[in-house]
């Protein structure tokens, strides 16, 4: 199986963790952040609604199927050390996103934003954040960087990225 590049958001703040040190890669489709949080040592778990997507990882991380849209919550209190979600959006769920951030832990979020609907996919707003909105939803955290921008280039897009961490 051959996946795309993880997220170079992902790579600049996904720090190797200590012993124990656990990771959820949230609507993580095929899985193409699978094998580098694996090789920087977290224990990993992945959630997607898409059975045969995820299924190659089963032997490899803890694989929740379950469609979080519609769905009860698949992770009740349960939190990580780094949570990390890219190209998804669903607002019901950023609180729950957030909270699933453990003391010390770190949030990598990256998705559309704003503008994508002038130059392709995703068109609809309820799939585009807005000015400010992915720092307005991590209020609890202490957020380290942050990027609201236009990425030109083969596939030009809107994105808005936020690195934060829950305070310990």
């Amino acid at each position: 199986m051959t996946l795309a590049e993880p997220s170079s958001w992902l790579l600049r703040w996904a720090a190797t963790p200590g012993p124990g040190k656990t990771a959820l890669d949230l609507a993580c489709g095929s899985g193409r952040h699978l094998p580098h949080l694996l090789g920087l040592g977290y224990a990993v778990t992945g959630v997607d609604r898409d059975v045969q997507a995820t299924a190659p990882w089963r032997d490899r991380v803890e694989i929740i199927n379950a469609d979080i849209e519609a769905g009860p919550w698949p992770l009740p209190d349960r939190r990580f050390d780094l949570v990390l979600v890219t190209n998804y959006l669903h607002r019901p769920l950023l609180p729950l996103i957030v909270a699933s951030v453990a003391p010390g832990g770190w949030l990598i979020y990256e998705t559309f934003a704003a503008g994508q609907e002038k130059i392709g996919r995703p068109a609809r707003p309820d799939f585009l954040l807005q000015p400010g909105e992915l720092i307005q939803a991590c209020a609890a955290l202490r957020v380290v960087a942050y990027e609201d921008l236009y990425e030109p280039g083969i596939n030009p897009r809107y994105v808005q990225r936020i690195a934060a961490t829950r305070p310990v």
